[in-house]
């Protein structure tokens, strides 16, 4: 399915000349581009459909035929990001057997999706709505799934228990999560992959030093 371009130059700066058909799928990919960008940039609520839709060079009944709204646009938005960052949580996990490495990698996974082009961990962790309830869901479940998956891991790995492997699950996850924002608000003073074994060393020395984990 196509429809027909407006004349416009993209959020990327690619021009997008009249009367040029896109294929259904790159217009929404151009289209949630460019709400990414408003929406990092105002917030939610100060967001506008106007400016999305003058972002992506369209006019707003094009936008509104992909998106009814700006709710369905933003949770479109925020659904793919959150599946982003599960998913590199779930890369990491399977990436090797060595636990030691594992860990190392799951720490990368949180700091790879905050160093991430258009800072969609912004819309994850620092969402200004999440009053509404489908979006409290989904940051909820960004959470909850990347700890579900360690949870899984390590109880395998060491024995224990599935409540204390969760909490040592929400230990990794949150000292990823805070670190990396932290260190992303700090400009990066210390390179990425120094921050990354830093704090990895830090989480291995307290799970790895006290469970007999099975390679």
């Amino acid at each position: 399915m196509t429809e027909t371009a407006q004349t416009a130059v993209g959020h990327h700066g690619g021009a997008a000349g009249r009367g040029v058909r896109l294929p259904r799928t790159a217009r929404r990919a151009q289209l949630l581009a460019a709400a990414q960008d408003v929406f990092v940039s105002n917030g939610y609520h100060a967001a506008a459909m106007d400016e999305i839709a003058e972002r992506a060079g369209v006019s707003k009944p094009v936008l509104y035929q992909h998106f009814p709204g700006k709710l369905e646009l933003y949770m479109a938005l925020l659904e793919s990001h959150v599946d982003e960052l599960v998913n590199r949580v779930r890369s990491a996990l399977e990436s090797t057997t060595d636990n030691k490495q594992r860990v190392k990698a799951t720490v990368g996974a949180f700091y790879d999706f905050v160093d991430g082009e258009g800072q969609a961990f912004r819309m994850v962790f620092e969402s200004d709505l999440r009053g509404e309830p489908a979006v409290a869901q989904a940051v909820e479940r960004a959470t909850t799934d990347s700890v579900d998956a360690i949870t899984e891991t390590i109880t395998a790995d060491t024995g224990l228990d599935e409540h204390r492997a969760r909490l040592l699950a929400v230990g990794l996850v949150g000292l990823s999560q805070v670190t990396a924002r932290a260190w992303l608000a700090d400009d990066r003073q210390v390179p990425k992959e120094d921050a990354v074994s830093l704090i990895s060393t830090l989480a291995w020395k307290g799970i790895g030093g006290g469970f007999p984990l099975h390679h």
